[in-house]
């Protein structure tokens, strides 16, 4: 896919575009010396990253003013998909990366991109953001795991406002669902993902502990 495909396929406008472009240039130039994706990928890198996390935009929940939407991505690594949603005008993105070097270029590639974006270069456990409104990863862990680090945000105590997870999962998903079943109690949407067809989106919308789990 080529950025103005990219451009084509997501409506977006020509400032938002050259700040893909700026992005994928300066991600282009730290995975040289930072892993932050495998360098074969960076060959298709508009649609197998920028698109693929691009279509999370599509399940976000509404809202009558985008800006004030929290999302909270956990394990943002390269920026994907906090960082492609939060120049899509998706809302207030919180990223979340514990290492070092992958939160430095994070800082960079938000502050020449002029994201919507906080960086919080530590864990998730150690973290007290605010309330998000959707919760996002891919390729961070198994899904369980996911779950056991996120539950504070997607089952919140003494509040009304209601979370919403979004999961980019891979060929494994189904093995994963029954796993966290085995602990969780789920109320879930599953969609095909628009650029892997062994891929899925999961749309979380209620968590539980299961029967028998502590």
């Amino acid at each position: 896919m080529s950025p103005e495909g990219f451009q084509a396929r997501l409506a977006v406008s020509r400032e938002t575009l050259d700040k893909f472009r700026t992005y994928a240039a300066l991600l282009t130039k730290w995975n040289r010396a930072i892993n932050l994706v495998s360098p074969s990928s960076l060959e298709d890198l508009w649609r197998r990253h920028f698109l693929d996390s691009a279509q999370l935009r599509g399940y976000l929940p509404e809202t009558s003013d985008p800006s004030e939407r929290v999302i909270l991505d956990i394990g943002s690594g390269a920026g994907f998909p906090g960082l492609v949603l939060a120049l899509l005008g998706c809302g207030q993105v919180h990223l979340v990366e514990s290492d070092q070097r992958k939160a430095e270029f994070l800082r960079e590639a938000v502050r020449v991109t002029g994201a919507s974006a906080i960086v919080h270069a530590q864990r998730l456990e150690s973290l007290d953001p605010p309330q998000p409104d959707v919760v996002t990863c891919r390729a961070f862990a198994s899904l369980t795991k996911i779950l056991d680090l996120t539950e504070r945000f997607l089952r919140p105590q003494n509040t009304k406002k209601e979370s919403v997870g979004l999961f980019l999962k891979g060929r494994s998903v189904d093995e994963e669902l029954t796993e966290a079943g085995k602990k969780w109690r789920l109320r879930l949407d599953r969609f095909e993902s628009e650029t892997d067809p062994h891929a899925s989106i999961l749309r979380l919308r209620l968590l539980s502990l299961g029967d028998g789990a502590s």
